[in-house]
């Protein structure tokens, strides 16, 4: 469980209770140790979120403290169930999950009037057994773990050659994927179609943060184009 999700329980857990809850059992509800409950107590107080607390007793939620409700717009609600249903149909099955839970926490949210509106949602985004989508894994973690790989890779005239890669970032053009990849045998920047990968391998070796061999330094100078999903 992430840090900002437990944070998010903790509070829940507070607020469900008229009494006081200690922190032992704040720490059997959660799965962690105490020394945890105790500095995320102290965060969510620094943060603002009025905890009373007292030795022996426990921990209490100030009365009148509620958590802002989670507020969207209509085209912000489609815009968020149709990214997570294309998540499911084209990326792989542990993605697929995450997005399922994600789409389960949003329609909580919703009100009732919205949710009549949700069920009207004119997209639908079929799911069908992808045959890339083991590759998607593998490469997904790569990426985020900055490790090599050695693919096997027919090209499109359908010779293949072997390649040892840096796997940089991935992406989607709506009716396949590719690995964007510092190919150390071309000792340049190249793309590969998920679906044209025949082997793939994950190296021990893992690559370092370089200025001018990653994701953001392709897009924009390399390709022209501003990296308008990289984070804040």
């Amino acid at each position: 469980m992430r840090k900002s999700e437990r944070l998010f329980k903790l509070v829940t857990l507070l607020q469900g209770r008229r009494t006081a809850i200690t922190a032992q059992v704040l720490a059997e509800e959660l799965g962690v140790a105490m020394r945890t409950v105790y500095r995320d107590v102290q965060a969510l107080v620094l943060s603002g979120v009025p905890i009373d607390g007292e030795a022996g007793v426990g921990y209490r939620l100030r009365a009148g403290f509620d958590l802002p409700p989670l507020m969207f717009q209509s085209e912000e609600v489609t815009a968020l169930l149709v990214g997570s249903r294309m998540v499911q149909a084209w990326t792989d099955p542990d993605l697929a999950q995450a997005a399922k839970q994600a789409e389960a926490k949003i329609l909580a949210a919703l009100t009732p009037q919205m949710l009549i509106s949700v069920s009207r949602l004119p997209y639908r985004i079929p799911v069908y057994e992808r045959s890339e989508s083991g590759i998607h894994r593998l490469l997904r973690k790569a990426c985020e773990g900055r490790q090599k790989a050695s693919i096997t890779y027919k090209d499109m005239n359908g010779q293949e050659s072997t390649r040892n890669l840096w796997t940089l970032g991935m992406v989607g053009w709506g009716d396949h994927w590719t690995l964007l990849a510092w190919c150390e045998l071309r000792n340049e920047y190249r793309n590969f179609r998920f679906d044209r990968i025949q082997d793939i391998v994950l190296l021990e070796e893992h690559y370092p943060a370089h200025s001018q061999r990653n994701l953001e330094h392709y897009l924009t100078q390399i390709v022209g184009v501003a990296d308008e999903q990289k984070p804040a």
